[in-house]
């Protein structure tokens, strides 16, 4: 008999959009995958040529649970460097991933009864983490007219005795979409008032357009960095997804705690791994710089011709590489038998119907828009484009 808990749960939708469309294109099916948020360039050379050498070097054994000190050292240095803060070791600790990360936070923080403050679209595994452990989502609805940037307004009619966290990540997924300095004011202004913990996931950092400086809201004054837990990773910046690094600074206590429990869960972050991740860190950042050039290209040229179909529009993303286009206008039209009423059936649709894997709004808590990842190659965003077009024009 399952627990409750994982009753509680589902499937990650996009992973799951992504498994469908790997299963069709292994049986020889031509699908248009826009459904993975995962960069397509590789992992660059000397970072992959760091765990070799860690290999060779026979460095495959257990290491201190949070992270070695070497790669601790590196994610200081890191801090300092972009976002102006300063950290010690004991602030720091290294996990599988940056989804990890969160995860061990919301063991460390979270309580039955607790509220958690999630900015409405969301990435998906924020509620679901909150419902695993034994707390409440409860969502903010933000609004393309605002650039999906949740009011202050908002935000406080929905804090209650309960409120614990506000979960933050910009820039964001699904919408792409980035908060300023005066936004993160804000907000911090009312997570210091009513004494709320903010989660900040920047793991899209690096990836910013249009001249738009990432700013973490820990690095505003002290007193909202001793509130905020901020969570990053190599998987976006240095296309390492598979590697599963990712890193959590916070006050010395949550730190300890996620420590504790990573140590009954996981143990340590791989070795080999963690010594890459020193590479990613300390050696040259060209290759972040070149990935996030051709992700402008891309960005550019997506929403420009999503803007173009009929029954779509886009908003111009400012971070990541996903657009999140509305495509509410095409509800109620019909493919033969096919109705479209809601993000799901369109998504359906393209995926059998057109060859085109995207994931639908619903899944991030806004059924009128689609996720489309651009993280694939021009030729491919432009064939399915071409696929997306040719289906909307077959609705009536």
């Amino acid at each position: 008999m399952l627990s409750e808990r994982a009753k509680k749960i589902k499937p990650s939708p996009t992973l799951s959009i992504d498994a469908k469309a790997k299963a069709m294109k292994a049986q020889g099916i031509d699908v248009v995958n826009f459904g993975v948020g995962e960069p397509d360039f590789d992992t660059p050379e000397h970072i992959k040529e760091a765990a070799i050498k860690a290999l060779r070097d026979g460095f495959t054994k257990y290491t201190p649970v949070g992270g070695i000190d070497e790669l601790k050292e590196a994610i200081i240095a890191k801090f300092k460097k972009d976002n102006d803060l300063e950290y010690e070791k004991d602030e720091i600790i290294v996990s599988c991933g940056a989804k990890h990360s969160l995860y061990n936070i919301a063991q460390a923080l979270y309580g039955s009864g607790d509220e958690v403050l999630i900015p409405s679209p969301y990435w998906v595994s924020y509620p679901d983490q909150v419902l695993l452990n034994d707390a409440v989502p409860v969502f903010v609805k933000t609004y393309v007219k605002d650039n999906f940037i949740v009011s202050p307004d908002a935000l406080e009619s929905r804090i209650t005795k309960k409120t614990k966290a506000l979960i933050l990540n910009s820039p964001s997924n699904p919408t792409g979409l980035t908060y300023d300095k005066r936004s993160l004011e804000a907000i911090a202004e009312i997570a210091l008032r009513h004494d709320i913990y903010v989660i900040s996931d920047e793991i899209y950092e690096k990836l910013v357009y249009d001249g738009f400086e990432h700013i973490s809201i820990a690095s505003l004054n002290k007193e909202i960095k001793k509130k905020t837990i901020v969570v990053n990773g190599l998987s976006k910046s240095h296309a390492m997804t598979g590697w599963r690094i990712g890193y959590t600074a916070g006050p010395k206590d949550i730190i300890k705690a996620m420590t504790n429990i990573q140590s009954q869960s996981t143990s340590n972050p791989t070795s080999i791994a963690q010594k890459a991740a020193v590479a990613a860190l300390t050696g040259p950042q060209d290759f972040t710089s070149m990935m996030r050039t051709e992700f402008d290209k891309r960005r550019r040229f997506l929403v420009e011709r999503l803007n173009a179909v009929r029954g779509v529009s886009c908003i111009m993303p400012t971070g990541a590489f996903y657009a999140f286009p509305d495509i509410s206008k095409l509800y109620g039209k019909k493919a033969g038998s096919r109705a479209i009423n809601s993000s799901l059936d369109f998504a359906l649709y393209l995926l059998e119907d057109a060859k085109v894997a995207l994931v639908h709004g619903d899944a991030f808590g806004d059924d009128n828009y689609i996720r489309i990842s651009y993280a694939t190659s021009m030729e491919n965003i432009s064939k399915g484009l071409e696929r997306i077009k040719e289906a909307i024009s077959g609705l009536k």
